[in-house]
């Protein structure tokens, strides 16, 4: 693994030209068919999802859509969805629960949106209305962190069986500069945040929050996005076929285990 300090690996995380879920689900994917809207309000860009064949396989595959430009981040509000956006990948879950298929999802947002007007549309009860529901699916769910993986906004999409993470991917309660404003009233110190948080890959594979890493080339994924792209599709598999043994609710109680056992000593994760 490279040696980057926690502050640059948040840096990379947020480089532009890093490998998105669009990209991501154009690469890895065959016959992808978008799915929009909540079927309550409206159509949150946000989060982008779908049915999609992997290597032949029918999977449920959504996460958070960023822009490359200021135009697209505009459209996609810079990768933070609204109420909408979560309760359309709630959506998704569910029929993927009805057919039996996979879900894998990707996670690169700064957050959930936290505007007034999102609040106002149920911002909070449309995430935990996801935590909850992905806790108890009964099919095989993968989440991948691929860029930045900040808040509620992330984990709302991110409670699997199994959680990877690429290499300079961060992962954390929230951003470090809102850490730094709220624990020392100076987002300046940041950078310090970046360190105290303990938000990289390697930190949270040893405080076992994700299962395994995988690898980006030297200097990030954007440097060579086939390479990463090869990574990823790799761990998809391995992550897949390692589910194979468990079914039904099986799944569910291995994804509930795993998550409640976390930050107790000596508890068993699976």
């Amino acid at each position: 693994m490279s040696a980057h300090t926690a502050a640059e690996r948040v840096a990379l995380a947020r480089h532009a030209g890093r490998p998105g879920t669009a990209d991501f689900i154009s690469a890895l994917f065959t016959d992808f068919f978008e799915q929009k809207g909540d079927r309550r309000s409206r159509e949150d860009a946000a989060i982008l999802g779908g049915i999609a064949l992997f290597h032949g396989r029918p999977v449920t595959v959504l996460g958070h859509r960023k822009g490359k430009d200021l135009e697209e981040n505009l459209k996609y509000n810079f990768g933070m969805p609204g109420p909408e956006g979560y309760r359309k990948a709630c959506r998704l879950m569910k029929q993927a629960e009805k057919f039996g298929r996979p879900v894998i999802t990707f996670i690169d947002t700064p957050g959930a949106y936290p505007g007034v007007e999102a609040e106002e549309r149920g911002q909070g009860e449309a995430i935990a209305r996801n935590l909850a529901v992905m806790s108890a699916l009964t099919v095989p769910v993968v989440c991948v962190v691929t860029g930045e993986g900040s808040s509620g906004g992330a984990l709302a999409i991110g409670v699997g069986n199994t959680v990877l993470m690429l290499e300079n991917a961060v992962y954390s309660v929230l951003s470090p500069e809102g850490f730094a404003a709220i624990l020392w009233k100076d987002s300046a110190r940041a950078e310090e945040a970046c360190e105290s948080m303990k938000l990289t890959a390697a930190d949270l594979l040893a405080a076992g929050v994700i299962d395994g890493i995988i690898p980006e080339p030297e200097g990030g994924a954007h440097t060579d996005p086939k390479a990463v792209y090869r990574a990823v599709d790799s761990a998809l598999v391995k992550a897949l076929d390692g589910l194979k043994k468990l079914n039904g609710r099986a799944l569910a109680d291995q994804r509930y285990r795993k998550f409640r056992a976390m930050g107790v000593p000596g508890r068993e994760k699976t």
